[in-house]
């Protein structure tokens, strides 16, 4: 895809990868629209920067995006380019799910509802621009699951075989289908503190605008990326690996 002269906008854009994403795309002249739940800390981000579009939405509601599509597709009509960022991710033990079902269902609507949604509603608006882009952010764990986030990593991979679909099913329209699949990054996401261990934001961002400057349709970084080709019995030990670390830092898990 062509990096500047686009009209973006990006769901889940206040915080972490998003707003990472949100810095990158101004700075490369770039019109950026984002959304997200809290007007308290849209407004700080539009104090920052000024030339920036907010937009108040929760993408888990079904009611709320076709607003955010009525609402962008009439006041941005150039607007050729979706991020579908936006996502939450719950630590869960199955043999004590304790919560009621809506705690656990607003990870599938967030993660899995949402970008789905909005990619059926702007196809149709896409197709008609000179260029478009749809740029869902995914996961590793998309992969190689976590099993200590067994929702989050099912949404992730639903999401993995939905982007590879709508890139098909859009293979000769002038709409490109990009997944960025990121590792853990040193962000908020999960709660404050959990990914301090996670590859550093910036580098990220970085190298997945090298692979968007490059056309790349798969964007991968360090791990995620060797995952991609990874065979069946190296998913499934990196997977048993994995789990046997997170317990060991996490005893009372399965309490």
């Amino acid at each position: 895809m062509k990096l500047s002269g686009n009209s973006i906008l990006i769901t889940g854009g206040g915080s972490g990868i998003g707003l990472a994403f949100v810095e990158q795309f101004l700075k490369e002249g770039n019109e950026v629209i984002i959304v997200g739940r809290s007007e308290e800390k849209l407004a700080q981000i539009k104090e920052k920067y000024p030339q920036l579009h907010t937009k108040v939405c929760d993408v888990s509601k079904e009611q709320n995006r076709i607003q955010l599509y009525e609402w962008t597709t009439k006041e941005f009509p150039r607007l050729n380019v979706l991020i579908n960022n936006a996502g939450i991710q719950q630590r869960v033990n199955l043999l004590n799910a304790s919560n009621d079902w809506n705690y656990y269902q607003n990870e599938l609507a967030i993660n899995l509802e949402g970008p789905i949604h909005l990619s059926m509603l702007f196809t149709p608006h896409f197709i008609k621009q000179k260029e478009a882009t749809f740029i869902n952010i995914t996961s590793g764990l998309a992969i190689q699951p976590g099993i200590w986030v067994p929702i989050y990593s099912a949404t992730k991979a639903a999401m993995h075989a939905f982007t590879m679909t709508l890139r098909q099913q859009l293979e000769n329209t002038n709409v490109e289908v990009v997944e960025v699949l990121p590792p853990a990054v040193n962000t908020d996401l999960g709660g404050a503190g959990l990914h301090t261990f996670g590859a550093p934001l910036n580098e990220f961002i970085s190298r997945v605008f090298d692979g968007l400057r490059s056309g790349k349709i798969e964007i991968g970084y360090g791990g995620t990326e060797q995952r991609l080709t990874a065979s069946k019995e190296e998913i499934e030990q990196g997977m048993k690996n994995a789990w046997q670390n997170f317990l060991k830092n996490n005893p009372e898990f399965m309490n």
